[in-house]
């Protein structure tokens, strides 16, 4: 969910869908919930410009430091088990070089921080933390908080290496920065201790596979089936989840709730998401729960359709955990507020999608087979 779309949150996009109006109901009453998000959301927005230069000044000094940057881009492709993402020795030492400079370095930073996924879920961690862990240290917050930034950050430059739909001219750059950057997220995360690395470890493993689902099926998506596709949404509930859960530390109970309430949330916004990458790119995302419904309906228009019900269910599962929250729990409101976003960001996108009606251009450019 790359770059950021301010009409999204517009005064104008949010009287396009229901839920975007109950948003502005709230803001108009100034509700619990909608002064929580603001709340969290401006603190963010302080506390991100120093972020984003100290991953810079990190990511710089682990390049630089780095004796065997050959190795370290081999053990990287190892782990996640594709050379696609590997850079090229013949090449490496031109792009190490050229991220030597932290200037440069800082705008390849900017690149891949410039996501709305990366904007949306910061808040969402501070708040969980803070709802589960009110007396922590604001250095063990700031390192689980960013740990998890860090992690899901990474998956920004990857996809763009794979989709080859965006800065392809700075692919090589992300190619080196990727091990550096899961290694800063782990240093991170485990200050949390072993319980937590093992969370995040066993939730990265999971967003692997999901991750090579997706590559499987981008080469043969007339044959998707439900089942690859439940197992391709792993890359959403292994990231999201697993943040989500370890942001309660060691509190067991409170960190499943968070697990399947930022899980099922983040499944719901990827429907949305691919709803809105088929918009912006002029044909339906591969895969996705579009393209799978329109198989089967041989109907883009109800592929769509369907799309919304899905998620529809999704956030769903994600409100049921709110009945099953601790009694008293302080941050409900923000939740129910959060939700509510998702929701609004999934209409907005089908409304956007349904009122251009290109159905017939998305009919005509399926990547399946015609007879």
């Amino acid at each position: 969910m790359s770059g950021r779309d301010e009409s999204v949150t517009s005064k104008e996009g949010l009287r396009t869908t229901k839920a975007g109006r109950s948003i502005m109901k709230s803001a108009f009453l100034k509700s619990r919930g909608y002064r929580m998000f603001n709340k969290y959301r401006d603190e963010t927005k302080k506390q991100f410009s120093d972020f984003e230069a100290r991953f810079a000044e990190s990511l710089l000094y682990e390049i630089k430091t780095d004796p065997a940057p050959n190795d370290t881009q081999r053990a990287f492709a190892d782990e996640i088990g594709t050379n696609n993402l590997m850079l090229p020795t013949t090449q490496m030492n031109g792009v190490r070089d050229r991220l030597l400079d932290l200037n440069t370095l800082r705008d390849r930073v900017g690149r891949i921080l410039d996501s709305n996924f990366v904007k949306m879920t910061f808040p969402v961690f501070n708040a969980l933390f803070d709802a589960a862990n009110p007396n922590e240290s604001v250095e063990l917050k700031q390192n689980i908080v960013e740990g998890h930034i860090l992690a899901i950050d990474l998956s920004e430059p990857m996809d763009r290496i794979v989709d080859r739909d965006e800065d392809l001219e700075y692919l090589d750059d992300y190619r080196l920065m990727n091990p550096y950057i899961l290694k800063l997220a782990r240093d991170k995360i485990a200050q949390g201790g072993e319980t937590i690395m093992e969370v995040f470890e066993e939730g990265f493993k999971d967003a692997r596979t999901g991750q090579y689902m997706d590559e499987s099926l981008k080469t043969q998506p007339s044959s998707i089936t439900e089942e690859q596709m439940n197992f391709s949404y792993k890359k959403y509930r292994a990231v999201m989840g697993t943040a989500g859960k370890n942001m309660a530390l060691n509190n067991m109970s409170l960190g499943e709730i968070f697990y399947s309430g930022m899980a099922h949330a983040s499944e719901a916004a990827g429907c949305g998401n691919e709803i809105e990458d088929s918009m912006r790119n002029g044909y339906v995302k591969v895969p996705s729960w579009p393209l799978y419904y329109t198989i089967l309906s041989n109907d883009v228009s109800l592929g769509f359709s369907a799309t919304m019900q899905k998620s529809r269910l999704y956030l769903e599962q994600a409100r049921l955990t709110l009945d099953i929250l601790p009694e008293g729990f302080s941050h409900i409101d923000f939740l129910k507020f959060l939700f509510m976003t998702v929701e609004h960001y999934n209409e907005y996108w089908y409304n956007r999608v349904s009122k251009a009606d290109i159905w017939e251009k998305f009919q005509n450019n399926l990547p399946v087979n015609k007879s």
